[in-house]
Order: C-alpha cells, then sequence, then structure tokens
C-alpha cells in the first residue's frame, strides 16, 4: 500500500510538472500579456497614437471581462522610432516578462529591426502599422498583416486620377526608402494598365529640407495631379513650396497623411483639397462600432489626447487579434492562436473586410489580411468629403 501511495504522488507530481512546462510563454489563468512599441517622443511622436489607442481598446476589452476569464495586461515602450531601441525593448519584454504575442507597432524599419527575431521564436505579430510588402514577401506563419500595402493605395489613388478626374500627367514625390518606393512600384502598376507612366518620379530624402528643386522638377514636368509619398512635414513643405511657386497640380497622398486635422494645422489650411487614401473609417463615422471606441476614448483616453485616425488606427490594427483571441477559447496557445487566425473569412471591424488563409509560403496573401482602401478629400476646416466607396484592389506582385 506504501509503495502504491508513493507511486500515485511521483505520478501527480510528474503531472503536474508537465503541466506547468507545458504552459504558454505570456498566459496564466488570469493574464494574456501582449507587447507594443510606438514613438512616444522624437520626430515621429504623432504616430505614437497608434500605441495609445491599442492600450484603450485592452481597456474596454478587460472592463466587459476580458477574453474567455482572462484580462489583458499591455505592455508598451516608447522606441522613439529607433529600430535599435526596438530591437532592444522588444527583447527585454519577451526574455525578461514573456509576451504571448505583439500588437501592431509602428514603421516599416523598427518592424524590420525585430521581424527576424519574432519569427524564429515563433512568436505571434498581428497588424504591423506600415503598409509594406516586407511583412508578406516571403508570408511568415506567425505574423499576420492588416494594413494595406502601400502598393494599393497607390493603385487606388492613380486609378482615381485617371478614370475619375480625368488626369494624364500623373506624377510622385517619394521618400527615398522603402515606404516611398513600395507608393512608387504601386503608382506604375496602376498607370500602366492604363497606357501611362509618370511623367516625373522625385525622390525626397529624409534629412531634405529645401523643397523648392523638388517642386521645380514636379513642375517642369508638367504634372496635373501629385502623389506625395513622404512624411507629413515633407508634405507641408513640398505643399508650402508649391504655394509659393504657383503650381497648383491635385495633390494626392497615402495614408500615412490622412490625418486631416493634424495635416490642415501644420499647413496652415494648404491641406485643403488634397485626396488621401483611407484605411479605415473616418473619425465622425456614425458606425456603432464606431460609437462604442469613441465611447471608450472618452472614459479611457488620458487628458489631452485627440480622438483622430492614428489613435484609432491603434484599434483597428488589432481587433483581428482581439478576434483570434477569441476564437481560442480557454485553450490559448501561439499554436491554436495562428489556427484561429487563419480561420478569419470577411471579418469587418473598422477598417476594410479582412481575410486569412491557411499558411502557405508561395502565397503572400494569405498574411495580408485587408485589400481595401477608399478614398477621401479633405476640404474647408479639415473636414473629410468621402469620395469613393471601399475598393478592393488586387496586386500582382510579380
Amino acid at each position: 500500500m506504501k509503495k502504491i501511495g508513493i507511486l500515485a504522488l511521483v505520478f501527480g507530481l510528474v503531472l503536474c510538472f508537465g503541466t506547468a512546462a507545458q504552459a504558454e510563454v505570456g498566459v496564466t489563468e488570469t493574464e494574456i500579456h501582449i507587447g507594443q512599441w510606438g514613438p512616444q517622443t522624437g520626430p515621429a511622436a504623432p504616430w505614437g497614437a497608434v500605441a495609445r489607442g491599442t492600450g484603450v481598446l485592452f481597456k474596454m476589452i478587460n472592463e466587459e471581462g476580458g477574453i474567455h476569464g482572462r484580462k489583458i495586461v499591455y505592455h508598451m515602450f516608447d522606441d522613439a522610432y529607433n529600430p535599435a531601441k526596438t530591437k532592444a525593448g522588444v527583447k527585454e519584454l519577451q526574455e525578461g516578462i514573456g509576451m504571448f504575442a505583439w500588437a501592431s507597432g509602428v514603421g516599416t524599419a523598427p518592424g524590420l529591426a525585430v521581424k527576424d527575431y519574432l519569427m524564429e521564436r515563433k512568436i505571434p505579430w498581428v497588424g504591423p502599422a506600415a503598409g509594406s510588402l516586407h511583412w508578406i514577401t516571403p508570408p511568415q506563419k506567425y505574423l499576420f498583416a492588416v494594413y494595406p500595402l502601400y502598393i494599393t493605395e497607390a493603385m487606388a489613388l492613380c486609378r482615381y486620377a485617371v478614370k475619375e478626374l480625368g488626369l494624364k500627367r500623373i506624377a510622385m514625390a517619394y521618400q527615398n526608402d522603402d515606404y516611398g518606393k513600395n507608393g512608387l512600384m504601386g503608382a506604375a502598376k496602376e498607370l500602366a494598365k492604363h497606357g501611362l507612366e509618370l511623367v516625373a518620379e522625385v525622390p525626397v530624402e529624409k534629412a531634405d529640407t529645401d523643397m523648392r528643386p523638388h517642386v521645380m522638377k514636379l513642375r517642369k514636368a508638367k504634372a496635373e495631379a501629385v502623389l506625395l509619398w513622404v512624411t507629413p512635414v515633407h508634405a507641408v513643405r513640398i505643399l508650402g513650396t508649391a504655394h509659393a511657386m504657383k503650381f497648383r497640380p491635385q495633390w494626392m497622398s497615402t495614408s500615412t497623411c490622412s490625418d486631416f486635422p493634424l495635416m490642415y494645422k501644420i499647413s496652415k489650411g494648404l491641406w485643403k483639397g488634397v485626396i488621401v487614401a483611407n484605411f479605415a473609417e473616418l473619425p465622425d463615422s456614425q458606425t456603432p462600432l464606431m460609437k462604442k471606441y469613441r465611447k471608450a476614448f472618452e472614459k479611457y483616453a488620458a487628458k489631452g489626447e485627440r480622438w483622430g485616425v492614428f489613435f484609432y488606427a491603434g484599434i483597428g490594427f488589432v481587433e483581428p487579434m482581439v478576434e483570434g483571441l477569441k476564437r481560442c477559447g480557454r485553450n490559448l496557445t501561439r499554436e491554436n492562436f495562428v489556427k484561429a487566425m487563419e480561420g478569419i473569412r470577411n471579418f469587418k471591424g473598422i477598417m476594410g473586410v479582412i481575410s486569412y488563409k491557411p499558411f502557405d509560403p508561395k502565397d503572400p496573401f494569405c498574411r495580408q489580411g485587408q485589400n481595401q482602401v477608399f478614398l477621401s478629400q479633405c476640404i474647408e476646416g479639415a473636414k473629410s468629403k468621402k469620395l469613393t466607396d471601399w475598393i478592393e484592389i488586387k496586386v500582382d506582385l510579380k
């Protein structure tokens, strides 16, 4: 009898320790640990609202009871849009506390600094806050993109310029990096379908301050429309210089410059008339979900915070992650989470329709959730005029 009792005790201990050993990193009986980086300081600080928006979403979810009895513990740090700080911060949180997954994260360069680190360790990452091809070429099993590709945005804008506005002389000022070149690629692809090509391709370096040489090239090309694929600061400088030089094309820009109140203010009203691509509902949308999120913003956002596209983008980029967590039930492991994400079809939150597929290393779009944008125009007082419904763009990456 004593021997049986001892064996039972040993067997029980094995089961106990075996279960503990199998527990998923970042998950307890009552908590799910999620990490994110975002520039709260430095030149890209306006984009830091993305991470704060995610925080409000998680607070709302926790007040509602969490996800299957677990509360989300949110770990956000300021990387100042510095890839070295991104890498150090992610490593510190991952190896010090242990994140179950990572949400959003602003910027292509910061994201690239940690992509391999996360993927090699099979740590899920959902909703990078950049429309880069790097997230899906090649596709990664544990990385789920939400932001529509910059290529998609450029194609939608060029299509509108040609088909709806009847313009043929399209030019582009683009940041001379991955972000700008993705837009350039999209513009060239779409214009080729209409038997056209860009009449001017003007690279902009991050350190450039005098925009006169750039505007002179655009004016010399007699551009009827100009796509701006640059930072908000450079976009405003280009508009100001062009205004002084009496150059008045139809200005168009990417979603990174779609915060009309911000752009209108810093351009002193020159942003009026600019057409942009949008990845999420307009700020004053009256859909039930946007109303719910605005109430959460009013309740949880810090004093002085502004409800705007960057802030609620931090909600939209993470909505699919929340859906995936819910679909896992109580059996929350990274592998189950990946399967749940792969099962998401035609999901609609405040962004476009989002769908994923089972992982296929030969199919980049198995991990590109959103392929829709819509266009809007800035009007008097920084208000938005919606120009199109959601547009789905199919991109040939060959």
